[in-house]
């Protein structure tokens, strides 16, 4: 009997040994991690997918890095949180960024991943109230939330599509009520990104086929959407890690392409509540309409046309006085990037 208690006592020692070594071992290896905060610029759904699936199947980690994320309460917001140092990086409006470095005092912050290569803002409208495209805004009513950043490009893109906005009946209102006051028909249309609206507006049960998505892109609006900024202090001391971080959002937008239903099934995990069927068609509608782009089919993820984001600028700056107008040189590092090869989408 005492053999026995012996050898059970010698048992339960080997396994917890074995326990705690494994459990030293996980330790020391992300002890090795660098620690990195990562801002969202809202509340996560799929349309920051690539992201998260980047931290939930370990390609962050596997370059080195230990990711946590955070959420705030809009682009400006998240802005500030890379200036002040609280974050190391976030994603936000590249265009919200143009309006940043306008300021004469502003921190020297750039972006270094372009992940829209195509701004989703967009006017969405019922077809059912007399509106199929752009030119049949003339006289009807639009309504516009109070922070969305579609405001600022709305008067460029009036003025290049012959639109007096002085026949356009605006009305400010919170973003909490836009998508129920069209679908109630008290407007006629909304400012909003594309894959949230119009995904939004089918799911309070508006039928698809009396929505017209009117896409800023579709009608010559140059800008480019959700970007990846960095900490400038922080990137001038680990420029190391700057370049696995993009290199780990690449592998984890390629896997977001290559597996919607994988990628949206770690979003959900994120999310306090989520439909799985909505989610889905969000994600698509991202990866159709602002990442899957001819110029990232020609060029690969993450970079910018330099005139063309120079155009952006300009047309930023029809709705926003600018202190200063920013170059582009202000707005987007490229260094950072790997080579067009390790780029394109597989």
């Amino acid at each position: 009997m005492r053999t026995l208690q012996t050898l059970l006592a010698c048992w339960c020692l080997a396994a917890w040994i074995g326990v705690a070594g494994a459990n030293a071992s996980h330790a020391g290896e992300t002890s090795h991690l660098l620690a990195i905060g990562l801002s969202f610029d809202r509340p996560i759904n799929a349309g920051e997918a690539p992201a998260v699936v980047a931290m939930s199947d370990g390609l962050f980690a596997s370059e080195g890095l230990a990711v946590t994320a955070s959420t705030t309460a809009g682009s400006p917001e998240a802005i500030a949180r890379v200036a002040s140092g609280a974050s190391e990086f976030a994603i936000v409006d590249l265009n919200a960024l143009i309006r940043f470095r306008s300021r004469q005092s502003s921190s020297p912050i750039k972006a270094v991943f372009v992940l829209f290569n195509k701004s989703p803002y967009a006017i969405v409208a019922r077809k059912s109230r007399g509106i199929h495209v752009l030119s049949d805004i003339d006289g009807k009513t639009l309504a516009i939330a109070a922070s969305d950043l579609s405001a600022w490009l709305w008067p460029a893109l009036a003025h290049q599509n012959g639109i007096n906005l002085d026949h356009v009946k605006q009305s400010t209102i919170s973003a909490a009520v836009r998508e129920p006051m069209l679908s109630a028909g008290q407007v006629d249309a909304v400012t909003g990104f594309s894959y949230q609206s119009a995904v939004n507006l089918r799911d309070r049960g508006v039928p698809a086929d009396d929505l017209a998505v009117l896409r800023f892109a579709d009608y010559g609006c140059a800008a480019y959407g959700f970007a990846v900024i960095v900490n400038p202090d922080f990137a001038a001391e680990q420029p190391d890690a700057v370049k696995g971080f993009v290199r780990a959002l690449i592998a984890g937008t390629n896997l977001t392409i290559r597996d919607e239903g994988h990628a949206v099934d770690q979003v959900l995990t994120r999310m306090d509540e989520g439909s799985r069927e909505l989610e889905l068609e969000r994600l698509h509608a991202v990866v159709r309409d602002n990442i899957m782009t001819d110029e990232v089919n020609r060029n690969g993820l993450g970079g910018i046309d330099p005139a063309r984001l120079e155009r952006s600028i300009d047309q930023v700056g029809e709705g926003f006085k600018f202190t200063k107008r920013p170059q582009a040189a202000d707005i987007f590092d490229d260094r950072f990037l790997p080579p067009r090869a390790d780029r394109l989408i597989n």
